[in-house]
């Protein structure tokens, strides 16, 4: 396939089809839908009313649901905006939920499932990823600009997925109804105009006013958007649909559009987040449970390294938050960062160091993953400003080690064993930072790349780049028995319970979706 190559004029450049140049010039010149010839393949786009509607939840369990029946579908967002992100097949970087989705779909997911990825470094900045690979930084007034630049790359993504097939399940990104967002628009109506796909609201009821949330969705589209939904699905039901129906039958008639389904409150499922840190989970500790914390920081990143311990029978779980007294434990994990030394930095600030090395002085076991990992040396260095202000801020000391921010970014999946027991792990690496130094000698892990991370001569901290780091149930029970849990369950299978997920909520769709209006928009 011949590529031509738009400079965007802000530091990098990345291929697009010259048609997809041509065909992105009409869409933005004037408003005009319907242009894009989806050659006979089926695509939906599932928006919502607000953020956390059910959105990725919907397209993951529609990906399962048409896997099931032999359709050969996959997943697609034009734009997302999150800290959560995995490598791909083809090893770039895409937020996790189309990962998630992917796999439902039973795919490896790819950089064209997901070709723009935003992931925030501060509270008005983040860095741009456009198919799988980094560009920049970019503050939000400036993003804004460029986003017609990147509607160049959904667009070349798109037309590549369209041909190899038979379904698209599209997830937009927050609402279509924010109305200062709606100018240049690739994440929601924009990217549905531009490709000519339906779509399905979504709304949820959990939140209360279900019906003003979508009538009044409605009233800030413009008509061409009004006409191009074809129907609503109110998610996180619960209670007695009969006493619901009268507002349904409202809804229909004040619309002219149909309900599509009611999906109940699925109370226990399990799909990886999104974005949004889980919330804790209650559970009593008789005292037989390893007690794992993780402190809950700023630009905290993939903390869906932590669900195989979350939903761990024999792990009580807690994230710390911002202000909460940091509780007695067994394990203490430093999770990934967006932005290293200001995460560092808080940390500091919410006396989380004396709180380690008193945990430590105990007998507690401390790992750091990624940029927790980072935080364990003697220094970390941005000379370049990539994360911030450029400058060096001292670490925690654990590992005598110091690391650099570089702008190339590492991402590849990776298997091996651990360095101290018999156990496979598997995983994936996504970091900037080079880190050296005399604890690197003494590892982790041994790769199939060679030896990775670092432990300590004592065997109480352990570091490591690897993301996944406790999914393989082996690598699992090795890491819970050397944080001091006596019998391990072996058998407990982190994607087993992930498998289990997808087919709990694709029955659910299966059993409370109409697939009479379904089926003539998929099959």
């Amino acid at each position: 396939m011949s590529h031509t190559y738009l400079g965007d004029g802000l530091g990098g450049d990345f291929p697009v089809e010259a048609s997809t140049l041509v065909f992105y010039d009409l869409v933005f010149a004037a408003d005009i839908t319907g242009l894009w010839d989806n050659d006979g393949m089926k695509a939906l786009m599932i928006q919502g009313t607000t953020s956390d509607a059910g959105k990725s939840t919907l397209t993951a369990g529609l990906c399962r649901v048409l896997f099931r029946k032999g359709v050969r579908v996959a997943p697609f967002k034009p734009q997302n905006m999150a800290l959560n992100s995995a490598v791909t097949i083809d090893g770039g970087e895409i937020g996790r939920a189309q990962a998630v989705q992917a796999e439902a779909c039973g795919l490896e997911p790819h950089s064209d499932m997901n070709p723009v990825l935003l992931k925030p470094t501060s509270d008005q900045g983040a860095q741009i990823i456009i198919q799988g690979q980094v560009r920049f930084n970019l503050e939000a007034g400036a993003y804004h600009d460029y986003k017609t630049t990147a509607m160049a790359a959904v667009m070349d993504s798109w037309q590549r997925l369209t041909v190899q097939y038979d379904c698209l399940i599209v997830e937009g990104a927050g609402s279509p109804a924010e109305i200062n967002l709606r100018k240049g628009d690739i994440a929601n109506m924009g990217f549905a105009e531009a490709a000519d796909v339906p779509v399905l609201l979504v709304a949820d009821i959990e939140r209360g006013g279900v019906f003003a949330h979508i009538v009044g969705t409605l009233a800030l589209l413009s008509e061409s958007e009004r006409q191009r939904i074809v129907g609503f699905v109110i998610n996180r039901f619960r209670g007695d649909i009969a006493l619901l129906q009268p507002g349904l039958d409202w809804l229909e008639q004040e619309t002219g559009k149909p309900v599509v389904g009611v999906l109940p409150y699925l109370h226990g499922l399990h799909l990886e987040a999104e974005d949004a840190v889980p919330c804790n989970v209650a559970v009593e500790n008789s005292g037989d449970k390893l007690r794992v914390i993780v402190p809950v920081m700023p630009r905290l990143a993939n903390h869906t390294d932590f669900d195989a311990l979350r939903l761990h029978p024999q792990v009580d779980f807690r994230f710390v938050r911002i202000g909460e007294a940091i509780p007695v434990a067994d394990l203490i994990v430093l999770p990934g960062s967006k932005n290293v030394r200001a995460d560092l930095d808080f940390l500091l600030a919410q006396e989380w160091k004396p709180a380690l090395l008193q945990h430590l002085r105990y007998g507690g076991k401390l790992i750091g993953l990624c940029g927790g990992f980072q935080m364990l040396g003697r220094v970390l260095h941005d000379p370049l400003g990539l994360e911030g202000e450029a400058g060096s801020n001292p670490g925690l000391g654990l590992f005598d080690m110091e690391t650099t921010l570089a702008p190339h970014k590492q991402l590849r999946k990776v298997s091996g064993k651990l360095a101290f027991a018999d156990a496979v792990v598997n995983g994936y690496e996504i970091h900037m930072g080079i880190s050296t130094g005399a604890a690197l000698q003494n590892p982790a892990l041994f790769l199939e790349n060679g030896p990775e991370g670092a432990i300590t001569a004592d065997g109480k901290v352990l570091g490591t780049y690897l993301h996944g780091l406790f999914d393989h149930p082996e690598a699992c029970a090795a890491l819970l028995s050397w944080a001091g849990l006596n019998d391990p369950e072996a058998s407990f299978d982190y994607s087993k319970v992930r498998e289990a997920g997808f087919d709990r909520l694709a029955d659910a769709l299966e059993a409370h979706l109409d697939w009479g209006k379904l089926n003539a928009l998929l099959l």
